[in-house]
Formats: C-alpha cells, sequence, structure tokens
C-alpha cells in the first residue's frame, strides 16, 4: 500500500507542479474573470461616440418614425445635401453609411443602404426591419384596415402546457418546466465536463505511462509493486489533478459570481438555474461523472502501456476518442428525446451509460431500479476492464519498440503469464 501512495503522489505532484498545468489552468482563470467582466472590458475601449447614419430623404415622417425607434441604437442625421455628397462623406468617415429613403409608386417607403463594405450587417438588418414596420402601418392605413386587427394577426398564440395527472390523480412526481431547464443546463454542463475530461486526462494517462517507458524505470517499478496497483495510482493521481483543475475554475467562477451579486438576481445557483434541481440530480453526476472516469481512464491506462513513445499514444487512443464522440452525440440527440429507444438502450451500454443514463436521470422520472442497473452494469465492466487491464498492463510496459496496434493485446498478455 506504500508504494501506492508514492506512485500517487508522484503522479499527482508532478503533473500539479509542471508548466503546462500552471500556464493552462491560469489562462483559463483569467479567462473565466475577463468573461465575467467583458461589459467593463468593452467600455474601457468604447470611445463614447454614437455611430452615425446619413439619411438623405424628402419624406420628413418617414424620418422622424424612423429616428423615435432608433435612439437607442444609433444616431440618425438628416443630411441637406445630396445623395453624392453624402456618399463623400462615408468616405470621409464622418459616417458609417447613408440611408437612401423614397417613396414607391404606391405611396410606401423604399430605401437603399449605401456603405463602404458589407461586414457591418447589424446595422443594416435593423434600418431594415424598423422601415419594414413603418411600411407595414403605412400599408394599413392607406387600405382603411383596423391597426388593431393587424396587432392582434402578428400577436403570438396563446399556447400552453399543462401535465395530465397520472392514474391515481397525483402528478406531483412530475419534474416542473424549471426544474427541466436547470436539469437540463446541468445535464449539458456535466456532459461536456466528461467529454473534456476523458480526452484530456485519458491521453495525459497514455502520455504519462509512455513517457516512464522511455527512462526504462517501467521494469523496477512492475517488479516492486503490484500492476494493478501502479495502474490505479496513476489513475487515481491525474483524476485528482483534473479534480483539482476543475476546484480552481469553479470555485473562481463562484467567487466572482458572488461578487457581482449585487447586480445579479440571486446568487450562484440561480444564476445557472440550478436551485430547482433536487439532489438526488447532483448525487448522481458525481457518481457517473466518476465511473465515466475510471472506465475511460482504465482503457487509457491499457493502451498507453502498448506504446513507448509518446508519438504513438494519439493512434492508439483514437478508438477511445471515438468512443466518447458518439456518447456526446447520442448524448446531444437525447437532450431534446430523452424517451428515445437510441438513448434508452445506451444507458446500458456501459460506453454510453455515463452520459445517456444521467441524461435520463436528469430530465425523466425512471424507476430506481433502471438507474441501479445501468450502475451496476458499469462498475461490473470497470472490475473486467481493471482485472485484463492490469494484466495487459504487466505485459504492455515491457514492450519496447513501435506499437501501434490493438493486435499487441495479444503480446502483452503473454508477456504478463511469463512475468
Amino acid at each position: 500500500m506504500n508504494k501506492f501512495w508514492i506512485v500517487f503522489s508522484h503522479t499527482y505532484l508532478s503533473k500539479v507542479k509542471s508548466k503546462s498545468f500552471i500556464i493552462t489552468t491560469a489562462i483559463i482563470l483569467a479567462f473565466i474573470v475577463l468573461m465575467s467582466n467583458i461589459q467593463s472590458v468593452i467600455e474601457m475601449f468604447d470611445s463614447g461616440e454614437t455611430d452615425q447614419v446619413a439619411v438623405v430623404t424628402e419624406q420628413d415622417e418617414i424620418y422622424s418614425q424612423l429616428q423615435s425607434r432608433l435612439e437607442a441604437d444609433f444616431e440618425l442625421e438628416h443630411f441637406d445635401g445630396t445623395l453624392e455628397e453624402a456618399q463623400d462623406a462615408v468616405q470621409d468617415e464622418e459616417f458609417i453609411a447613408v440611408l437612401d429613403i423614397r417613396e414607391s409608386t404606391e405611396g410606401l417607403p423604399e430605401a437603399t443602404y449605401y456603405s463602404t463594405d458589407y461586414t457591418n450587417k447589424a446595422t443594416q438588418n435593423t434600418l431594415q426591419n424598423q422601415l419594414q414596420q413603418i411600411k407595414v402601418e403605412m400599408a394599413t392605413n392607406q387600405s382603411g384596415i383596423d391597426p388593431a386587427v393587424i396587432a392582434s394577426i402578428y400577436e403570438p398564440i396563446s399556447f400552453e402546457n399543462e401535465i395530465i395527472a397520472t392514474a391515481d390523480g397525483e402528478a406531483s412526481d412530475i419534474k416542473t418546466e424549471e426544474e427541466l431547464n436547470g436539469a437540463r443546463g446541468l445535464v449539458y454542463v456535466i456532459l461536456f465536463l466528461l467529454y473534456m475530461a476523458v480526452i484530456m486526462y485519458g491521453n495525459m494517462i497514455a502520455s504519462d505511462i509512455a513517457n516512464e517507458k522511455t527512462s526504462r524505470v517501467m521494469e523496477i517499478l512492475i517488479s516492486s509493486s503490484s500492476p494493478v496497483s501502479q495502474m490505479f495510482a496513476k489513475i487515481l493521481g491525474i483524476g485528482l489533478v483534473g479534480l483539482t483543475q476543475m476546484v480552481l475554475l469553479l470555485g473562481t467562477a463562484y467567487f466572482v459570481i458572488q461578487q457581482k451579486q449585487n447586480e445579479l438576481v440571486g446568487g450562484f445557483f440561480e444564476f445557472f438555474g440550478l436551485s430547482d434541481i433536487s439532489i438526488s440530480t447532483f448525487v448522481y453526476a458525481v457518481v457517473f461523472f466518476l465511473l465515466g472516469y475510471f472506465l475511460y481512464a482504465t482503457l487509457s491506462a491499457m493502451l498507453g502501456s502498448l506504446v513507448s513513445r509518446t508519438e504513438d499514444v494519439q493512434q492508439l487512443m483514437t478508438p477511445v476518442i471515438f468512443l466518447i464522440i458518439a456518447a456526446f452525440m447520442i448524448s446531444m440527440v437525447g437532450l431534446s428525446m430523452p424517451e428515445s429507444p437510441l438513448v434508452v438502450i445506451s444507458s446500458y451500454i456501459p460506453f454510453f451509460s455515463p452520459m445517456a443514463m444521467f441524461l435520463r436521470v436528469g430530465l425523466l422520472d425512471i424507476p430506481v431500479w433502471e438507474v441501479g442497473l445501468s450502475i451496476l452494469i458499469l462498475i461490473a465492466t470497470i472490475v473486467v476492464f481493471a482485472i485484463i487491464g492490469a494484466k495487459i498492463y504487466r505485459g504492455g510496459v515491457l514492450m519496447y519498440g513501435t506499437s501501434t496496434s490493438l493486435k499487441d493485446f495479444k503480446k502483452a498478455l503473454q508477456l504478463s503469464k511469463k512475468e
């Protein structure tokens, strides 16, 4: 057991003290702080000047309506000169664009937007939308239609959602809309975190084992400690590295949000819409996240033991990456269709169940036995992989040379039996 803690502490401390970990974490922390204060940063670089658009028109009434509608967006200025003079003013950067408003043969407004490039689509679209509304109002008045009728036509339909009570007359166990929205956000976050953790830390485990093989210290480590102890020491050590990084990131986000609490409605959980989520959903989030990590980390450790060069790690890690991508894509589909057969079946397949079953738990009210069965299958798979992986690990770390094929599993098992 003492040797386990030696490998565990060495793996953890070496990764936490590495420049890549410190620099990556610092960059992400800086990004979180920057995004939380993005409005202040934008205001620092804002010159305070309002964008001006020159309007060339003889339709004073239309101009007045348009100006009143756009006071909060940008400034319109009635240009007294000709259209050519207004275009010259744009080229001299006195205005960002020129809007030429005319009257059509039907007595309705039409316009042409002149600018020096096509990049400022926001201004163009805003002007077009406002002129469209003015045109609708004018056409309505000309045809003698009551504006209230037009307003009622464009008014959104009243569409409500009510839950039908169950056979016993109760619907209390069904998640509310607020609970579903919060759960959907939590599910998405956990899915994304698990996806990133498997790719980042799985590669880290495989690369770490390959690096130690290049230093030829694996023979000593294998002979002095059991392969299961060494493999899980590395898995837990790098897992703790990931946990440390996540705690730093979430802690910084929590601190920033608490500092800006006066500007926000509610606290940390209210800000992210998590206040309506049940405690059991958070518990399942932790359980499936940890089990998913251990499953893929065990696979990564096995594959990392087969290669002796870090350049070969990515090639053998490709099947693992494909599996986690497939699980992520199934879960993305399941966010809108959690009861689909694909998601239900996937929730019992170990490679997909950490994401698919948690998705169902978060969005649906499913029987406890289904969740328990999925967890048992997942744990059993991890145990089987740990046993097989330990044998492959013991033989794989003694393999040197080019090893970029899954056929090397057989060779690793043969070496393990000889030992």
